[in-house]
């Protein structure tokens, strides 16, 4: 019998295992050498590919962003800007809380990412289609990345210890239920995305109303 094919070498092949690779053990544990080894192939056959590891980790970051849903950005879908950036968010954040380990990689900007960059125009041209002037709609973006992302790159929650006796009355006299916290960390974690969410959407829509929802920049 013939033996089996392998699977041809792509560039979503190589990708995927990249990914997976950084979800279980982190940035640090991907290079090319051990793509390879993942992907039972030869380190040179990379290079066909993506020259660098950076343009390996650029790639995820870039697939990552691609599972964000932007439908809400649609003209013909019919939601507000607000409810449109709230549902927007919420998708942005559960994107990178499945991945939180490329989450630095994604902070240093979208850069010639194609998803990356379809992300952040569907985001602004909703706003500026809204009403919002082109510089607010631009700090807009940037607000919503860097709470989006700060969400992302740790748990509230899950920085507290399952131990009573590391917070001592004596010392912290506001901690005594502290560790419990850490057992309900998904619960805490989200319901306090959720708060701020709606604490930043509460102020925008304040600011909306002063600039006429409407008036544009020019």
């Amino acid at each position: 019998m013939a033996r089996p094919r392998k699977p041809l070498l792509s560039r979503e092949r190589i990708v995927e295992t990249a990914c997976a690779l950084v979800d279980a053990e982190g940035l640090a544990a991907v290079s090319t050498r051990r793509l390879a080894a993942e992907l039972g192939v030869s380190g040179p056959s990379l290079y066909n590919h993506f020259r660098t590891k950076d343009q390996i980790l650029e790639a995820v970051a870039d697939s990552v962003s691609a599972q964000v849903d932007l439908s809400m950005f649609d003209a013909a879908d019919g939601r507000d800007w607000r409810t449109a950036l709230h549902d927007w968010a919420v998708s942005y954040r559960a994107a990178l809380t499945r991945h939180p380990n490329i989450v630095p990689v994604l902070a240093r900007g979208p850069g010639r990412r194609p998803a990356g960059l379809r992300l952040a125009d569907a985001m602004f041209g909703a706003m500026v289609d809204a009403g919002w002037p082109p510089a607010q709609a631009t700090s807009i973006g940037a607000l919503m990345r860097y709470f989006i992302m700060g969400s992302a790159l740790g748990s509230f929650a899950g920085g507290f210890v399952d131990d009573e006796t590391a917070y001592d009355p004596a010392d912290y006299p506001h901690l005594g239920q502290a560790h419990l916290l850490a057992d309900r960390q998904q619960i805490i974690d989200d319901r306090a995305f959720e708060t701020g969410l709606r604490a930043l959407l509460d102020g925008l829509a304040s600011q909306y109303e002063q600039v006429g929802g409407g008036v544009r920049e020019h």
